[in-house]
């Protein structure tokens, strides 16, 4: 299913001075405009920062519409592409302020010389660290990088696109447990039972101790997440079959 935008800038800033307006802005630009589907998301991005550029409009709006345009799949080559043909109609003054603006938001962007793996790690806080030792619970690749090995047990732990853990338990007498917590990437948890639980940066899983559970990447995406041991007593994690 397609990614739903949602909006509410429109309330937050003017809800109760100019209600009508946020409305307008947040259930009908974006509820209704920006998610029908007759033009893509990321054809849509690149539309809306020409539009901007345009018309001269360099502050936070187009800032934001800059970000969305990368995190729907515009490149630093499209973007400079963009931004460079659009120049030769609307002046080259709007482009100069556009460019300063993309700069920072593509900040991030890496040598696309660099491996796969490489370019992930850049950016990403977190070191990825190395193959990881539990390979064979693995299905693909993925890397373990301890961050606290003191007071409570944290890795980084990264799965390369669509690499996933087995479906296994978490033991313990008592306490136990671990909680998971998204850095990079996207990625699944799911529970025995129920449906998977999509994981962005900054989600948070709680994991109890005796639940059959999995976690890996999604087909499409890196996936790195800290996982940080609960302490208790007796604890141990019974690995069991891969994830069909």
């Amino acid at each position: 299913m397609a990614e739903k935008i949602v909006q509410t800038a429109g309330r937050k800033s003017l809800g109760e001075f100019a209600p009508e307006f946020a409305h307008f802005n947040d259930d009908i630009l974006f509820g209704e405009n920006w998610n029908n589907d007759d033009i893509d998301l990321k054809t849509r991005c690149i539309i809306t920062v020409v539009a901007l550029m345009s018309s001269g409009i360099t502050d936070s709006s187009l800032t934001y519409h800059l970000q969305n345009a990368k995190a729907h799949g515009v490149t630093k080559k499209e973007i400079a592409a963009v931004i460079t043909h659009v120049a030769f109609y609307v002046g080259w003054p709007k482009a100069w302020a556009v460019f300063n603006q993309a700069k920072e938001v593509w900040k991030e962007e890496v040598d696309e010389n660099m491996s796969a793996l490489e370019q992930y790690q850049a950016t990403l806080m977190f070191p990825i660290g190395d193959p990881n030792p539990y390979a064979k619970y693995f299905s693909g690749n993925s890397y373990l990088a301890p961050v606290s090995s003191s007071q409570v047990g944290i890795h980084n732990v990264t799965f390369e696109p669509g690499c996933k853990n087995n479906w296994h338990v978490h033991h313990a007498k008592s306490g136990g447990g671990q909680i998971l917590i998204c850095v990079g990437g996207k990625g699944y948890y799911q529970e025995w039972g129920k449906d998977p639980v999509l994981m962005q940066p900054g989600d948070c899983i709680n994991i109890p101790v005796d639940v059959k559970h999995w976690h890996g990447a999604a087909d499409d995406s890196w996936f790195s997440h800290l996982a940080i041991e609960v302490p208790g007593e007796e604890t141990s994690t019974e690995w069991l079959e891969e994830v069909k």
